[in-house]
Formats: C-alpha cells, structure tokens, sequence
C-alpha cells in the first residue's frame, strides 16, 4: 500500500519547475492547491489494485492523521486498512481510531467521500475529528447512568451493568447458572428527613453508601435505585456464600449507629432478594421480583427471598384494588353485624360491624384480602368512611323501626392506615351528624398498631374523637407493642382480649392467665372488656365468672345482615321482656 507523508511526494508524483520562484513543486501539490484553503481537515487519494496513494492533503489532515506530535497520531496500518475498505465501498463512514502505539488515547473520527476527476478515480476526503462531541457523549450518559449522590450506578445504569454481566456470563457458563438481585430500603427515611432536614438526609445516604461499598466484592455490582433503596447484583456462581449470607453482610454494614451532624441515628433497613437464571429471563423482571419480596420483608422486619407464585399474588393484588374502587363507586360492598353479649346479663350490648364484599364474578371475597389491598393503596380512606356512615345510618334506621332509641351501640374498625391520612374526627363528626345521632351510640375500635408509630399523634386525636361522646375501644389487646404506662393516658372504654387468647384458654394455663392478667388490668383502669372469638359454652362461663363485660363469637351468633341484625335484637327484647 503506497502511503502518503508531504516527504514522499518528490520521489513518487512528477514535478514541475517554478520559474519565478525558483523551486521544483510536485505536480500534485500545484493542480490540488486549492485543497489548503479547506477550512475541515481534507485529502485526495487514488485507487488502484495496490491500494490507495496520497495525492494531496492540507494541514488540518496532516496533523491529525500523520501526527507532528504523537498525542494526535493515529494507528497508521488500521486507519489506512479503513480508508482502502471506504474507497472500495465509496460510502461515508464514521469510526473510531487509536492513538499509536498503547492505545491509551481513542480518537472518533468522522470521514465523507466525493468520487471525482475525468475517469472518477480521484477521491475528495473531508476528515471532522469528532473526539471531543464523543468524550462529551460519554460522560454526559455516564452522568445519565450514575446517582449523583452516591456516585453509585442509578436504576437505569444498574439494569444496564446488570445486563452487561449476565450477556458476558452467558458466553462463558453453562446452564444452570444463576444470580441475585438483593435490595436494601432504609426503613422510616423520611423521618430522618422531616426531621433534621434534607441535608441530613443526604448525609445519611452517603453514610450508608460507603458503609454497603466497604462489604461489597470485587464480582459484585451495587446501584442506588431510588430515594432510599439499594440493591446489589451477584453472581452466585463466583459467590462463596448464599443469598441469605450476603443480606446478613449487608445488612451488618447498618448495625452500627449513624453519626450524623451531631445527632446519632440507628439505621433500620429491609432487605429482600430475587435469584435468576443467567441463561433465561429478563433481570428487570428479577428486579421487579425482588421488589415484591422487599413489600413482605418491610411488614414482616426479616429478609425476605423471593418465591414463585409472588408475581400472581402481586397481580391478583392490583385486579383487586380495581375491583374494590369500583365496588365503592357502585355501591357493592355491605356491612354485616355480630352481637356483642353483655355476659352479666346475657342481653344484647351491641353489634360490631363487618365490611363483606360479594364480587360480582369471584364471589365473596375474605376482608383478611381486600383490606390489607385497601390500605396499601389508600382506598382504605373511602371505604372507613363508608364504614362510617353506613353503621351510623343503621342505628337511625332501627331507632325509627322501633319508633325509639334502642338500647345498643355499633362498633366500627378504623384502620391504623386511616388515622393517618384521614381526618377521621371530621369522618365521625359527619356519620354522626348525617344520621342524626349521638355519638355515644357508637364504639370506634382501634388497634395497639395505631399507637405506636406517634403516640403523641394518636392521643389528641382519640382526646378529639371522645370530645364527640364516641366510645373508644382498643381491638386485639395484646398482640402488639403497647406501653402500660401510656395506656392510661388514653381516653380507651373497652380493651377487646384478642381471640387468640381465647381460643384454647381453657386447656392453656399460660392462655389463661393472660386473659386473667388483661381482665385485672382493664378494672384497674376502669375500662370494660370484650373477648373476642367465643365459640362455647364452657368458655363462655369461664370468662363470666373471670369478670369480663361482653362477649363476641360464634356460640352467640355469626355476623349478621342488617335485616338479620335487627330480627336477633328485637327477639332479644322480646325474650327480656318475657
């Protein structure tokens, strides 16, 4: 191949004398001249059978492609194998080329093609370096690809690494090998951040960053996916411990305390994982698995590993909070009541009420099913306060039925989920007021849950809920985290014992003294209680004679619809009055 160089042009192309001045040119550089003018780095070459040869060339071309210092030369044998492949071809190309002789340099060229000359076998090459604009791409999709934060790769730089490994392990691994996507969330983040303020917040982040950095292995790939959530990517066929055993490693990089601004916070985290398959699967459905397994872990405060099956109950999940939205928009829904039981008197107390959901195509559909789905999304607003309004228009109605106030209350569970987002003495205000009635005619049950995220919080509201006259009752008594000390700072009516104290008290010593210890502690209070789950005889006469108020279950009556309801209380009467 005959190569070009200014020097090589008096040996190789016929030359011409130049009176006036006195100086032998080569041919070339006279018929070509006015390639100098160019203002882009330009050339001319011919073809032949032997390759291509450099007619002419201006400065800018020079520079770039022979190189006067080496940092702008190129790799001279593979620039040249490219220029001979784009002459054949006459196309436009763009490429990029290397610094010789270490490549430690790369330099993006883009290169145009004009055939001319009589019989077109002189080719025009205009030559833009485009290394800056490539340098410029790249970092600013490095930027795109990286949590400016952290440093760490963001979603999107993540999925892509992820990617990245699993094409190259597939080209190396047999079948069968697998990976992990893990994740951490910062459990109550935006605490800190209400708290102590944004800055704090990212100091936090920060913290947290280089603490999972200092456990993460040299085959590992760790991202920041969002606000407070963390994940890492394994192989596990170049791991020497399960997916377990790194949540544990991570997880051990947050059980020292933050020192944050002068403040000390105890890092709390969920963590949860996803195992793949490197010769089948898209990683972002592994990403998307792992998501659901850390919604378990987050509620059950343990690592979590995701299982089959998760994707359909996700699935079913999202069917049915549509289902449940249109059911409270058509009016689908209903409530049912059981009877409370004065155990003293055997009559009638009241009734707790029930949400029931017959679907139009899935049949009836559990409450233990659509209410966690209800709260998740919030749809547990609308549906407390329909709650709310239905149990307070069924008092009216049987008042004016019997043609005077009945002797009973209704009970209605307000989630925890509500007291938070809702207005929930503006929610009782209303049934109360819609409905005509007092608010001593109603019982709003809570459970211990709703106190213990802000105590402070729960007690002006329930102080604003009896202001109404309402009744207050702590529901399920004993499966939570109460403080004995703070119960009885809260204006509470009834503690109802939950049923799994119930349930088998009669066999169980440990069950029974429970009940006994719970009962003890509400007469001290002053409170009344409910036991929930009664379902004999024999249980029932053991709670009497233990001094418990009410009693609640099936050996009394299952839960009733309101013409039912209504039907059992008036047979009460009748029997009382007998």
């Amino acid at each position: 191949m005959k190569m070009w160089g200014a020097q090589t042009f008096a040996g190789s192309i016929p030359v011409r004398y130049d009176a006036r001045n006195d100086v032998v040119m080569p041919l070339a550089q006279v018929q070509y001249s006015w390639i100098s003018s160019l203002p882009i780095a330009a050339a001319v070459f011919s073809h032949d059978h032997d390759g291509i040869t450099q007619i002419a060339s201006n400065q800018q071309f020079d520079m770039i492609v022979t190189g006067e210092q080496r940092e702008v030369g190129l790799d001279m044998a593979d620039f040249a194998r490219r220029i001979d492949a784009i002459v054949a071809e006459n196309r436009q190309s763009h490429f990029e080329c290397w610094q010789s002789p270490d490549r430690v340099a790369r330099r993006e060229l883009e290169i145009n093609i004009a055939r001319f000359g009589e019989k077109q076998d002189k080719f025009l090459f205009s030559l833009v370096d485009r290394t800056a604009e490539a340098a410029s791409r790249t970092n600013l999709r490095r930027e795109m690809l990286s949590d400016s934060l952290t440093g760490f790769f963001n979603r999107s730089g993540f999925e892509e690494e992820v990617e990245k490994s699993i094409a190259a392990s597939k080209a190396v691994k047999s079948s069968g090998a697998q990976y992990a996507i893990i994740l951490i969330d910062l459990a109550r983040f935006s605490l800190v951040n209400e708290s102590v303020g944004a800055l704090a917040g990212d100091e936090l982040i920060i913290t947290v960053a280089r603490r999972l950095y200092s456990r993460v292995r040299r085959n590992e790939i760790l991202g920041r996916l969002g606000g407070n959530e963390f994940a890492l990517f394994v192989d596990l066929n170049n791991a020497d411990e399960g997916v377990q055993a790194i949540a544990q490693r991570l997880g051990a990089a947050l059980a020292e305390p933050c020192q944050l601004s002068g403040l000390e916070i105890q890092v709390e985290s969920a963590i949860a994982a996803a195992v793949g398959d490197v010769a089948s699967g898209d990683p972002t459905d592994i990403i998307r698995f792992a998501q659901i397994a850390l919604k378990r872990a987050k509620v059950s405060k343990r690592f979590e590993l995701y299982s089959a099956g998760g994707v359909d109950t996700s699935r079913h999940r999202f069917s049915l909070e549509t289902d449940l939205r249109r059911a409270l928009q058509n009016d689908e829904l209903e409530l049912h009541y059981q009877p409370l039981m004065d155990m003293k008197t055997g009559q009638i107390n009241g009734f707790e009420a029930l949400a029931r959901w017959q679907h139009p195509k899935l049949g009836f559909i559990s409450p233990i099913d659509f209410i966690p789905v209800a709260e998740e999304s919030g749809l547990i607003v609308p549906l407390g306060r329909w709650a709310l309004e239905q149990a307070a228009r069924t008092i009216s109605d049987w008042d004016s039925r019997a043609a005077g106030e009945l002797p009973f209350k209704i009970s209605v569970n307000m989630s925890a989920v509500q007291l938070l987002r809702d207005d929930v003495v503006d929610a009782v205000s209303g049934a109360l007021k819609g409905a005509g009635i007092c608010g001593s005619r109603m019982t709003i049950e809570l459970t211990e849950s709703a106190f213990v995220s802000d105590p402070d919080g729960a007690k002006r509201i329930l102080t604003a809920l009896k202001s109404l006259n309402t009744n207050l009752a702590m529901d399920d008594f004993g499966t939570g985290y109460s403080n004995l000390a703070y119960l009885q700072q809260l204006p509470i009516d009834v503690l109802k014992i939950d049923r799994s104290f119930i349930d088998g008290m009669l066999e169980n010593r440990d069950k029974r003294a429970i009940v006994r210890t719970v009962l003890s502690l509400a007469r001290a209070l002053g409170m009344q209680t409910t036991a929930e789950g009664i379902e004999t005889e024999a249980t029932s006469d053991a709670l009497k004679k233990l001094g418990c108020s009410v009693g609640q279950g099936y050996y009394y009556a299952k839960p009733l619809t309101a013409e039912a309801a209504y039907a059992f209380l008036a047979e009460s009467r009748a029997s009382a009055t007998s």
